[in-house]
C-alpha cells in the first residue's frame, strides 16, 4: 500500500482532470510585467503573493471614505469569443467598475480581476489581461492582484467569463451626490463610445435578426466589421471627471448611464421633489443605435431603458458653473452636451422627463 502523499504510477492527475497548471503559471509570468506598469502612488503591484497590498495613507487622503465597485461585462463577453478579439473587453471590466466608482466623487486606488474558464488559453488570457492593465492606466488604478480559474464542466469550449472588483477613496466632504441638488442646475452629457457594455442580449438578438455575420462590414460604419465595431470599448471618465471636480465646486451629481439607461440611472441621484428635464434632440446618438432600432422596430422608450444611447455619463452642475465645467472636460477630450436641466418634480410625474426625439435615423 502506498504511503500517504506519495501517489501511484500511472494514477489520475489535477491535469487528467483537465486543469493545466503549468498553463496557469506561464499565464501569471506574461502578466506580471503588464501588472507592474500599472502601479500608482500607494501600490505595490507585485503577483504572486496571496493578495494584494496598498497604502492608503501614502496617497495623501486627510478624512477618506473607502469606495468599492464590482462588475462584469455581461453577453458583450460572447460576441468577444466568437471573433476571437479579447481586448477591449478586459478595457470594459475596468471601466464599468471605476466608472461607479467616480460617480461618488473617488479616485479609484486599486483594481483586482476574476478569469474563468474551462481550459486555460494563455494567449486569449493574456490579451484579455492587457486590456484589464490599459483600462487600469487608463483610470489611474493599480492592477494588485486577480485570480484565474480553469474549471472543466463550469465552462464549455472556448467560453469564459470576468468579474472586475475596483476601490476608491474620496474625502467625507467630497462624496457625491450632494444633498443641495435643486431647480435650475444644468444637465450635461459625456458622449459614450457606443452601448458600452449594456443591453448585448438585446444587441446579439437583433444580429441574428439582421441575417449579418460578425466578420460582415458593420453596417453604421465601413471601416469596421460588425464585431470590432460592437466591442468598442466601454469610455473611462475618471480622470476627465476628477479634473473637473478639482477644478470646480460646482458639480453637484454624477450618474453612470448603464443598464437601464437614462430612465432608470439618473433618478438615483435624485432626491424627492426634483425631476431631470431631457432634451432629447441634443443627444448626440451614435450610428449603431439607429441600426439596432431599425433592425427591431425598437421603441424609443425601449431604447431609453436599455441602452446608453450616446451618453455614458451625466454632469448635473450649478448653473453658474456649468460653462466652465463644459470646458475643463471638453479640454480633457470628453464631447459635452448640454441636455437640460434639474426642474420642480410635476405631481405624478416621472423622475425623467423628456422633451424632443432621439435622432434614430
Amino acid at each position: 500500500m502506498a504511503q500517504s502523499g506519495q501517489g501511484q504510477p500511472g494514477g489520475i492527475s489535477y491535469a487528467d482532470a483537465g486543469v493545466d497548471i503549468a498553463a496557469g503559471n506561464a499565464l501569471v509570468d506574461q502578466i506580471k510585467p503588464l501588472a507592474a506598469a500599472t502601479a500608482r502612488v500607494g501600490s505595490n503591484p507585485s503577483l504572486g503573493g496571496f493578495g494584494g497590498l496598498f497604502d492608503l495613507k501614502a496617497c495623501g487622503f486627510k478624512d477618506p471614505v473607502l469606495v468599492a465597485a464590482n462588475d462584469g461585462v455581461g453577453t458583450k463577453l460572447a460576441i468577444a469569443i466568437e471573433t476571437g478579439l479579447h481586448e477591449g473587453v478586459g478595457i470594459d471590466l475596468v471601466a464599468m467598475s471605476v466608472n461607479d466608482l467616480v460617480v461618488q466623487g473617488a479616485e479609484p486606488l486599486f483594481f483586482l480581476d476574476y478569469y474563468a474558464s474551462g481550459k486555460l488559453d494563455v494567449a486569449a488570457a493574456r490579451d484579455v489581461i492587457a486590456g484589464i492593465a490599459k483600462g487600469c492606466t487608463d483610470a489611474g488604478c493599480a492592477l494588485i492582484g486577480g485570480e484565474t480559474a480553469e474549471m472543466p464542466g463550469m465552462y464549455h469550449g472556448k467560453d469564459f467569463d470576468l468579474a472586475g472588483f475596483a476601490v476608491g477613496a474620496v474625502e467625507r466632504d467630497r462624496i457625491l451626490p450632494r444633498a443641495d441638488i435643486q431647480a435650475g442646475d444644468v444637465i450635461l452629457g459625456l458622449a459614450s463610445s457606443g452601448p458600452h457594455s449594456n443591453g448585448y442580449s438585446l444587441i446579439r438578438r437583433l444580429v441574428r435578426e439582421s441575417g449579418l455575420n460578425y466578420a460582415a462590414r458593420a453596417p453604421f460604419d465601413g471601416r469596421l466589421t460588425l464585431g470590432e465595431a460592437l466591442l468598442t470599448p466601454t469610455l473611462i471618465y475618471v480622470k476627465p471627471l476628477l479634473a473637473a471636480l478639482k477644478a470646480s465646486n460646482g458639480i453637484k451629481a454624477l450618474a453612470h448611464i448603464t443598464g437601464g439607461g437614462f430612465i432608470e440611472n439618473i433618478p438615483r441621484v435624485l432626491k424627492d421633489g426634483i425631476a431631470a428635464a431631457i432634451n432629447l434632440d441634443a443627444v448626440p446618438v451614435p450610428p449603431v443605435f439607429g441600426w439596432l432600432a431599425g433592425v427591431g422596430r425598437v421603441a424609443e422608450r425601449e431604447m431609453l431603458r436599455t441602452f446608453n444611447c450616446g451618453i455614458g455619463m451625466i454632469v448635473v452642475v450649478q448653473a453658474d458653473e456649468a460653462d466652465h465645467v463644459t470646458k475643463v472636460l471638453a479640454d480633457a477630450g470628453q464631447r459635452v452636451a448640454r441636455l437640460g436641466e434639474i426642474v420642480a418634480r410635476p405631481e405624478g410625474s416621472e423622475a425623467v422627463i423628456f422633451s424632443g426625439r432621439l435622432n434614430l435615423s
